[in-house]
């Protein structure tokens, strides 16, 4: 019988030419890393999560939380009707007929990119109407692809159709960008209609956000002309953050479908993307829990009835505007332009508002929403949002912030505004 001796590692080094050093450094190698120390999720998540009632996410329902539990397969029959049940439905709530509505596997600014890059490439040129952080966010996005930005900028204001025409007839434009709604200042663009058919008139394809306003306010896109249209799952839809919607137009997609210039991106060319959400074949695995939470949300959403949606959002944001200035707070946004979606409001004796967010966090379970640069802090009125039990808590934490900071406001006459209203409303 052979016999093997054995043999050193020095000797194998020295056979082969390696020094021991080399040898070691490659075998012992990947134990030089340590073992982290591990911390389970329960430990990091509060016990009693916060109620989110800033600008976003937002409380999501039960039956959307169930369903982004679930896994199946990001293909075959199932996915497919699931897949099928989403566009009916987005068509409801976009108020289009477009059989071009996909699902993206990101967040709002992803869909806002897969828009971009659709329409934009070196050459080509775009105005965007800049309102604030969210609107300015298409300028970035179309200077990356090499598109020519043009940038008209409002401070807090909407645009007027007047404005946007001399733009428009100062330059020749491919593309035109805006925002319904400017989630950083609360500033609804309420000559929105009328700046799409003036930009569609001049042959611009127009590029709308409605990501804070889709299912909260009026949004139509077929009666608009709106050529793209983008949301999230994470605001009025009271879904999950990181799954958003856009909708193209059929002679929209059909320009994109025709393009020559090669796509820059592709997990966000919308040809690909059609390919999964019309005919049910691969593009790339989707984030199915996220994918069938949207589909709950959006069943929720039809379920209700779209004008008792938008009058429930309109009535609680009402609601709570009257209140607030009952409390004491000054409105940012005058109401002939305010969003009702998601309100920005006036810090009361410089209170210093980075703190008073994470101590009403963890003195009272609720969270509101900072600002970009001004003295104000922001609440949403979406989706799970406006519900009465919701809107009085949040009144009730204000109140108790400020308080703790030495600024006394009217919040028991608040509360009791904002009870006589329910009553009034209950007895109608």
């Amino acid at each position: 019988m052979l016999k093997l001796k054995k043999i050193s590692l020095s000797a194998i080094s020295s056979f082969f030419g390696f020094t021991n050093s080399f040898v070691w450094s490659y075998t012992q190698g990947p134990m030089n890393t340590l073992k982290p120390t591990i911390v389970p999720l329960t430990d990091i998540i509060p016990q009693k999560l916060p109620l989110l009632m800033g600008a976003g996410p937002v409380p999501i329902p039960p039956e959307v939380a169930r369903a982004n539990g679930i896994v199946i397969s990001h293909l075959g029959e199932t996915m497919r009707k699931v897949a099928t049940g989403i566009q009916d439905m987005s068509r409801y709530v976009f108020q289009t007929s477009t059989t071009k509505i996909f699902g993206i596997s990101g967040p709002s600014s992803a869909a806002m990119e897969m828009a971009v890059t659709s329409l934009l490439w070196p050459g080509r040129k775009a105005l965007v109407l800049n309102m604030g952080t969210f609107s300015g966010r298409f300028g970035d996005l179309a200077r990356g692809v090499g598109a020519e930005v043009t940038e008209l900028t409002e401070d807090g204001r909407p645009f007027r159709v007047e404005q946007v025409k001399k733009a428009l007839e100062a330059q020749k434009y491919d593309v035109l960008t805006l925002v319904q709604g400017e989630t950083s200042c609360g500033v609804k663009n309420i000559e929105l209609p009328e700046i799409v058919k003036l930009a569609k008139s001049m042959g611009l394809k127009v590029i709308v956000d409605g990501v804070c306003t889709i299912s909260t306010m009026t949004f139509e896109v077929d009666n608009w002309g709106i050529d793209i249209a983008v949301v999230g799952g994470q605001k009025g839809f009271s879904s999950i953050s990181g799954v958003s919607l856009i909708a193209f137009s059929e002679e929209t997609y059909e320009f994109v479908n025709n393009r020559e210039v090669r796509m820059p991106h592709w997990c966000l060319d919308p040809r690909r993307a059609y390919k999964f959400w019309n005919l049910g074949e691969y593009h790339y695995t989707a984030p199915v829990p996220g994918v069938l939470a949207l589909y709950e949300a959006l069943r929720l959403i039809t379920e209700e009835g779209l004008e008792q949606r938008l009058e429930r959002h309109m009535t609680s944001s009402k609601n709570l505007q009257l209140c607030l200035e009952v409390m004491g707070f000054e409105l940012h946004t005058p109401a002939e332009y305010r969003l009702n979606s998601v309100l920005a409001i006036k810090n009361k004796n410089n209170v210093p508002v980075k703190e008073l967010i994470p101590y009403l966090i963890k003195n009272h379970g609720v969270e509101i929403s900072g600002a970009f640069g001004l003295d104000i802090f922001r609440v949403g009125q979406m989706g799970e949002q406006c519900r009465p039990q919701n809107v009085r808590l949040l009144l009730e934490v204000l109140g108790a912030g400020y308080k703790h900071y030495g600024v006394t406001l009217n919040t028991q006459e608040a509360l009791a505004e904002f009870d006589r209203i329910q009553v009034k409303n209950s007895s109608l």
